[in-house]
């Protein structure tokens, strides 16, 4: 027997977005006769109102409606004697994908993988990078279509897309020769890049057709409101000519790294993702910050990833999103535990800082056979921009073909480490459940060390990767799994907290209240020569939100007072300056605005309105007292390294 459903046509007609589970749930008592059909629908409608009840009654009648719909638009197909269909599934993967990919990786993708015998994998355990690209998933229904006319080509659409499939670039006219009928450019505005060819590019079967990219769009069409540079459209007609297009697109080189204006929006998405396509969740929080530290370091970055989301969207089987880029480079990157992932990070930092140093050694030795010009070039290189740091490879790169023809045992060792002279930047990174619970005694010791490394904290204040539970990170008043009757107690300061060391980088931030401050703040973090906590605010499905006004929330976040955004530089002391800044506005929202647009606040209002008016009252206490103390701190004055 065969049924079919348009599931996602019930969602929208009924209020439910694209969530399907109550009409596919319905869908299978409907037709399997596991019980009478009628009494079937009565126990969802009881299950509905238990599960959603205290979530208000409007998303209860939305999934009763979605119940009652669902029946309407159940068809079943009478199965034919014999196929006579024309049509034919394509390939697992594209024929042009590499050979481990066609052999090893499809068979996984395919749901074959328990097929494959144990010589097919690779003995050492490390997969390759870069195949999450071949994984075409064309689950969303719509996606953003670029209107170039209209385009103010702020950089915005690509710099919040959390799967990397906008893309942008800018490229001499001749790479044009041979483009496809539909492709789209236009001319670049900047005085960086003058006379030269703009695009923005849409991956048509990678993209989620989340729509935050048309929601953070500021391009307006005055004609008609309702449209932007950005705007959705049904996927299926388009997706063969923006395959297409894609395809031509990745083919223009990208921009010269060197070239570009790294600490501003538009200059930031001209560099290539090197984390890509992940199967987060559509609209992801996190996935913009993981992104954006690939564009602007990803070549020479080691990253040390804690269990959690990151680590399942990071690296689960069988495909990776971390890739490489044109010269062969890009991440390297491994999870570990929740208890010891800081720790496992601070290792990735000394083996870097012994290998350098055992470089350096060496090159000191050989430097009358090598040339003591080239060596004292390389030893003494400034690598503090990413010219310089270009300048540095060509250097080690005239290294090693001297070192080639070398047979001494000297030259042999100094082959294997000499890329370690160029400089390396060490990320740990992890959710709020490994920084503020599991992991913090680690992350307590490795900013403690006072080692250069880079932590990015995803903070979306529960712990989303296990159902939802309460975290130190979760606010007062917030309702998640073990804490059902709202967190009794506030929100652990854990950007205070490593600030009393006094040489620890520290800063708050949240792209979508402010996405140059993201930008800049993240390459002043990776600059600092010492340890740097960057906690990022990100938006998560386990909030009970539309995740397409993700970035607005995060903004929602900022403006009530509840998540301020500050920069905290030692170095700055040193200077006779306050290290302290702080880089939010007053508030000026009630924190009640922001947190009762989100479901986690929400519903304690329905189950318990008496304790949900008692706790927000007590968390806009909570905002009123951080404020103050936040402004004093940014208010002290300093002479040298004593404070006034």
């Amino acid at each position: 027997k065969f049924y079919v459903i348009d599931g996602y046509a019930v969602a929208q007609k009924t209020g439910m977005g694209s969530r399907v589970n109550t009409i596919m749930q319905t869908c299978f008592f409907a037709i399997s006769g596991v019980l009478p059909k009628d009494e079937a629908i009565e126990r969802i409608k009881y299950s509905i109102k238990k599960t959603y009840g205290k979530k208000g009654d409007n998303i209860v009648q939305q999934n009763f409606k979605a119940v009652d719909q669902t029946l309407e638009h159940l068809f079943k197909v009478e199965v034919p004697a014999c196929a006579d269909s024309s049509l034919e599934l394509p390939p697992v993967v594209s024929a042009k994908a590499p050979e481990f990919v066609q052999q090893v990786t499809a068979k996984m993708i395919a749901g074959k993988g328990d097929e494959l015998p144990v010589s097919a994998l690779p003995d050492d355990g490390t997969f390759p990078v870069g195949t999450a690209m071949w994984e075409k998933r064309n689950i969303a229904l719509e996606i953003p279509v670029w209107d170039e006319n209209l385009c103010i080509q702020c950089g915005k659409c690509a710099l919040v897309c959390p799967h990397a499939t906008i893309r942008i670039k800018v490229y001499d006219e001749a790479n044009l020769a041979g483009a496809p009928e539909t492709f789209k450019s236009t001319n670049y505005r900047g005085n960086e890049f003058k006379g030269q060819k703009y695009s923005i590019q849409v991956a048509p079967e990678d993209c989620t057709g989340c729509g935050i990219c048309v929601e953070i769009c500021p391009a307006k069409n005055k004609s008609e409101v309702r449209l932007k540079a950005i705007n959705m459209a049904a996927q299926p007609p388009l997706r063969e000519s923006e395959r297409a297009n894609w395809d031509f697109f990745l083919g223009i080189p990208q921009a010269d790294r060197t070239k570009i204006a790294m600490e501003t929006i538009k200059g930031s998405q001209f560099l290539e993702p090197l984390f890509e396509f992940s199967g987060a969740c559509s609209g992801c929080g996190e996935t913009p910050y993981v992104k954006l530290v690939s564009q602007l370091f990803g070549d020479r970055t080691l990253i040390a990833n804690a269990t959690g989301c990151s680590s399942i969207y990071g690296g689960n089987l069988p495909t990776t999103p971390w890739t490489k880029n044109a010269d062969g480079r890009g991440p390297a990157w491994a999870n570990s535990l929740f208890e010891d992932n800081a720790e496992f990070g601070l290792g990735f930092r000394l083996s870097v800082d012994k290998n350098t140093e055992f470089a350096q050694e060496l090159l000191k030795k050989l430097a009358p056979t090598l040339g003591a010009e080239l060596a004292d070039a390389i030893l003494k290189a400034d690598q503090s921009t990413e010219e310089k740091i270009y300048a540095q490879r060509e250097r080690v790169k005239i290294l090693k073909e001297k070192l080639a023809g070398n047979t001494s045992t000297e030259a042999k060792h100094l082959l294997v480490v000499a890329d370690y002279l160029v400089k390396k930047s060490v990320w740990i990174m992890g959710g709020d459940g490994w920084a503020y619970d599991i992991g913090y005694g680690g992350l307590d010791h490795v900013i403690a060390s006072g080692k250069n490394v880079n932590i990015l904290v995803l903070d979306t204040e529960v712990y989303s990767n296990t159902g939802g539970q309460m975290s130190k990170s979760s606010p007062r008043g917030a309702v998640a799994k073990f804490a059902a009757g709202g967190k009794g107690t506030a929100k652990k300061d854990l950007g205070l907290m490593a600030m009393t060391y006094g040489s620890v980088y520290v800063a708050r931030i949240a792209m979508g209240a402010s996405d140059l401050h993201t930008v800049k703040t993240i390459l002043e973090a990776e600059a600092y020569d010492g340890p740097s906590l960057i906690i990022a605010y990100s938006h998560c499905i386990a909030h009970g939100i539309n995740m397409t006004d993700g970035m607005n929330q995060q903004k929602l976040a900022v403006e009530s007072g509840h998540w301020p955004l500050f920069r905290y530089n030692p170095a700055l002391a040193h200077e006779g300056k306050n290290p302290f800044k702080l880089d939010s506005k007053l508030p000026k929202i009630k924190l009640e605005e922001y947190a009762y647009s989100e479901i986690r606040y929400k519903m304690l209002t329905k189950s318990n309105p008496a304790e949900a008016a008692r706790l927000l009252e007590l968390a806009q206490n909570d905002v009123n007292a951080r404020w103050s103390y936040y402004e004093q701190l940014a208010a002290m004055k300093f002479e040298g390294d004593v404070k006034k």
